[in-house]
């Protein structure tokens, strides 16, 4: 079965990893086909179908085994990156390079999400949408200058999360066969 998946965190903020070396460590570690889509933390993979979330505790475990990294690793099948993409209601008319989504570690409440849209009123003009284990941001006027950043999201829903812009989702889809 092939999966995708993101790791929290790569090549930004200190956490530097060739991707040679990823590739060989998650090899060693019964993943085949091991292929990087851009240096960021992207990963095609096959692996013997497995639940995702044992997926993500395995490859949590390659990063902290292998490189001393503490970094979240969400699996998806193409079926849940499809969704991730489709799902998003800012990537139909928002700058693909601006609308993000952020897959998260757990899902929060509805309760949760208003609460951080409330908390973040008149900081910012992005627009924000609630997925399945997803939060859709729409950063108009870019990610550098927003106001809306990982921690600040992390904190208010309570989950860990990785984003890529909806540009990346594509671009992973598409090595990805139907």
């Amino acid at each position: 079965m092939q999966y995708i998946a993101f790791l929290g965190s790569i090549n930004v903020g200190g956490n530097r990893l060739k991707m040679v070396d990823l590739r060989e460590a998650m090899e060693r570690e019964d993943c085949e086909n091991v292929e990087t889509v851009v240096a960021s933390g992207n990963v095609l993979f096959t692996h013997e179908e497995r639940p995702v979330e044992g997926l993500n505790d395995k490859l949590a475990y390659v990063m902290q085994e292998y490189f001393d990294l503490d970094v979240l690793a969400l699996v998806l099948t193409r079926e849940q990156l499809v969704a991730a993409i489709e799902e998003n209601p800012f990537a139909a008319d928002g700058d693909e390079k601006k609308v993000h989504t952020h897959l998260l570690e757990m899902q929060p409440s509805q309760d949760q999400f208003d609460a951080m849209v409330e908390t973040y009123q008149g900081r910012g003009p992005e627009r924000l949408a609630l997925g399945k284990k997803a939060l859709f941001v729409d950063y108009v006027e870019g990610v550098g200058r927003s106001r809306l950043t990982g921690p600040f999201i992390e904190r208010r829903l309570d989950t860990r999360n990785t984003a890529r812009n909806i540009r990346s989702l594509r671009r992973v889809l598409e090595k990805m066969p139907a």
